[in-house]
């Protein structure tokens, strides 16, 4: 596992509190000076706090999902168990989304909090050597502290789209101008090659890259065959983006493209065609 990447989320995790406070201190000095900055950076802090804490809370109510007990799936819970204990952090709770389309994603703050949600669509499409690539790329993301930047992006990105609802008649104007500002903020915080990095991690969890390679290209195959419909904003919390590149979910992509991402799975075992020949 790669140390580096948790320290760089948690840097950006500080850099987005800090951000946070000295944007409304500014707005607070300039309206009544030092009295108001010093309550506006409270209101800071007290929002910064709620959404470390609440975020992916928001997160599993906006792809509606519910826990997924052992007693319902007891082979995914040993699975994911099996898979935090290799990758050292705690098992995840896991969550299901009631959805034929195959899609999952991780939430929570960190190795020490976090949730794994499957779609039925998931556990359905997949046999279990891809699943477990999938989980263990979910894994990996809370193993490096994505889930903390990716939620907190999500969440904000959500409010300042929803904000545009308020326009009234100036709605598609006011969307157009959120909707990028939004993005802007998702792209800051959230890199493609977070994604490159939970795979090769994914890959020395389980083993083996084949299993995510096969899942991922099984994934992008069944996208085309099931109707999707959610809030463009939350594309960087699935394993590969589940949505047409088209409009305003075109501005919110943040995954690399599938074909990448496998060749550099498979290019992590060279050799693996002559094996399965043999």
């Amino acid at each position: 596992m790669k140390r580096g990447l948790a320290l760089r989320n948690l840097l950006k995790a500080w850099l987005l509190l800090a951000g946070l406070c000295a944007l409304l201190g500014g707005l607070g000095w300039l309206l009544n000076g030092y009295q108001l900055l010093s309550i506006l950076v409270f209101c800071g802090l007290l929002l910064g706090l709620g959404l470390y804490w609440y975020a992916d809370r928001i997160v599993l109510g906006l792809v509606g999902a519910r826990e997924l007990v052992t007693g319902e799936a007891p082979l995914l819970h040993s699975t994911v168990e099996r898979l935090a204990a290799v990758a050292g952090i705690v098992k995840p709770k896991l969550y299901l989304i009631p959805d034929g389309f195959p899609r999952a994603l991780a939430a929570g703050r960190g190795p020490r909090s976090s949730a794994l949600v499957v779609s039925t669509g998931l556990l359905q499409a997949l046999p279990p050597a891809e699943l477990e690539g999938v989980l263990a790329h979910d894994v990996a993301h809370v193993r490096h502290r994505d889930v903390l930047v990716q939620v907190c992006a999500v969440v904000i990105a959500a409010t300042l789209v929803e904000a545009s609802r308020i326009g009234g008649w100036f709605q598609r104007a006011l969307l157009f101008g959120l909707g990028h500002v939004a993005a802007a903020f998702v792209h800051l915080l959230l890199s493609p090659k977070r994604e490159l990095s939970a795979d090769e991690a994914a890959a020395l969890l389980c083993g083996t890259p084949h299993g995510l390679a096969a899942a991922l290209i099984r994934l992008e195959q069944a996208s085309d065959l099931v109707e999707f419909r959610a809030s463009p904003v939350t594309e960087p919390l699935y394993t590969l983006n589940p949505f047409e590149e088209e409009g305003l979910a075109a501005l919110f992509n943040t995954h690399p493209p599938v074909a990448e991402r496998v060749r550099r799975l498979r290019a992590l075992d060279p050799d693996w065609r002559e094996a399965q020949a043999a």
